[in-house]
């Protein structure tokens, strides 16, 4: 998909000559201070009347278009709506601007305009809301037509374009938007790999991608192959992909932005499923389509590495994808069966749809090498997640106090939360076998819990944090920003949480 390109301009709302002028008004405040004044001088009253006839209230996500029959360079106004005040968050702002570009494709305009709102969330800079408003145009015009021979055939917007009232705002309006298209341009990237089908997107096919990453400035590439994983040790990978005829492949990029070489990096690991089935376990036919995006988490991690070479952050970052496809074919991983993961711990196969704990195992364990500041691994593990959080939150584990708190803020900022969940010692209980050192599964009570603390077997000394991402890495409907099908949920949070570390 194209990206839309996003520039800050400074310039007057009633001066301007654009195809549309989007314009962002609070329930109940009025007309926006300084802009929606002067536009509605210029109309002649009639934003005023609008308001007053309770055609156009502000809330959240309404969206209106006036025309303005030429009494002003603008064609049209989009008025949308943020909600109410005191509710005011980032995220209003980034949806917002979602549902205003979806009506400025609608109205088949090229290119738009968006002024700055006049209210922002307390403590939110400048440079915050131009991010978040690029971000939601971006993510909001997304579309996935590559398949489709009747693909819409309908204008693209190709730019937007953010007034400044004053020329002194540009250089932040203009940081901000850097960052946004950056944040924006790794969710889509994520969305675009989860979209391919996984006869398109296998192991090899991620390796691809890796290889296209690596020549960012300043990231390394090195790709483990089946033997070299075999005779590291990886048996718990090896063993999830045997029964595909899609070879293995175990993806280590290097990121080196740190002034000091030698500062511990950050190192992300993301499970990189292309395909699964459930194994020998299989799952039920019905929605095993959407088992394309059970990479989404490796996915992510390679886009956090490109954006993070994008942006030229001060840090050293390390992202590990152990990637493989789960099938049952006749030499495929069978329940009872143990394996010997990198770490030298035996695992009892109960259940073969356990399998990204298996291949993380491994990519933990192989993080470790790395002695990192901070290890974040993200995965969609379980189907307990969504029984426990819905669609709304990415379930949370850890270690160490300051990263989760870390996390938490940066899940804020990108309007991608996280919700804290017990890493008690007491659930291990339940993964406890007769013929290994643990096995793969711990009973259908708790299960996100078991499955975070077989990770937390494999972190050894690290502060560490789990992010399980099955309960927001996909999306029934769509959304102001979101749209049905993969989400890339997860990308941005890592990434502002590196924004945040490089402050």
């Amino acid at each position: 998909m194209n990206i839309m390109s996003v520039a800050a301009k400074q310039g007057r709302v009633d001066t301007e000559t654009t195809d549309a002028l989007v314009l962002l008004f609070c329930e109940g405040e009025g007309l926006p201070k300084e802009d929606g004044v002067i536009l509605d001088r210029a109309l002649g009253g009639a934003l005023r009347e609008l308001l007053q006839s309770k055609e156009f209230d502000g809330k959240a996500g309404e969206v209106v278009v006036f025309h303005t029959q030429r009494t002003i360079p603008a064609k049209r106004l989009i008025l949308v709506g943020l909600g109410k005040k005191p509710e005011l968050g980032l995220d209003q702002i980034r949806q917002a601007m979602g549902y205003a570009v979806k009506r400025v494709r609608q109205a088949k305009c090229g290119t738009f305009m968006a002024a700055l709102p006049s209210v922002v969330p307390d403590g939110a800079s400048t440079i915050d809301v131009a991010q978040t408003m690029t971000e939601g145009a971006l993510l909001g015009s997304y579309q996935f037509t590559i398949y489709r021979s009747d693909a819409p055939s309908g204008r693209d917007v190709t730019a937007m374009t953010i007034l400044a009232p004053q020329k002194d705002h540009l250089r932040q309006l203009s940081e901000g938007i850097r960052r946004g298209v950056a944040t924006a341009e790794a969710t889509v990237f994520v969305r675009d790999l989860c979209n391919h089908p996984s006869n398109v997107m296998t192991p090899t096919r991620i390796a691809s991608e890796a290889k296209t990453v690596a020549k960012e400035a300043g990231v390394h590439l090195k790709i483990l192959e089946q033997k070299e994983m075999d005779k590291l040790g990886m048996g718990a990978l090896l063993g999830v992909a045997k029964g595909s005829h899609q070879p293995p492949k175990f993806i280590i990029l290097r990121y080196q932005g740190a002034k000091k070489k030698d500062d511990r990096p950050v190192v992300l690991v993301g499970k990189t499923i292309t395909f699964d089935t459930g194994g020998i376990s299989l799952k039920p036919a019905e929605n095993m389509e959407q088992m394309k995006a059970d990479m989404t988490g490796g996915a992510e991690v390679l886009a956090a590495m490109r954006a993070a070479a994008r942006l030229r952050l001060p840090l050293n970052l390390v992202s590990i994808l152990p990637a493989a496809e789960n099938m049952p074919g006749g030499r495929a991983m069978r329940p009872g069966d143990v394996v010997k993961t990198l770490a030298g711990k035996t695992v009892e196969v109960q259940n073969t749809d356990a399998e990204g704990r298996l291949i993380l195992s491994d990519g933990l364990a192989y993080a470790t090498r790395f002695k990192p500041a901070a290890l974040i691994d993200i995965a969609t593990l379980t189907g307990a997640c969504v029984v426990a959080l819905g669609q709304f939150a990415i379930g949370m584990f850890g270690t160490d106090a300051t990263l989760k708190e870390a996390i938490r803020k940066a899940g804020l900022r990108a309007g991608e939360r996280v919700w804290e969940m017990p890493l008690w010692e007491e659930y291990f209980e339940q993964l406890r076998s007769e013929v290994a050192d643990m096995r793969n599964i711990g009973g259908r009570g708790g299960g996100m819990i078991t499955a975070a603390l077989f990770l937390s077997k494999f972190v050894g000394d690290a502060p560490w944090v789990h992010l399980d991402i099955a309960s927001t890495d996909w999306s029934e409907r769509e959304r102001a920003y979101i749209p049905k099908g993969p989400t890339g949920i997860g990308t941005r949070l890592l990434i502002q949480f590196l924004i945040d570390r490089s402050l």
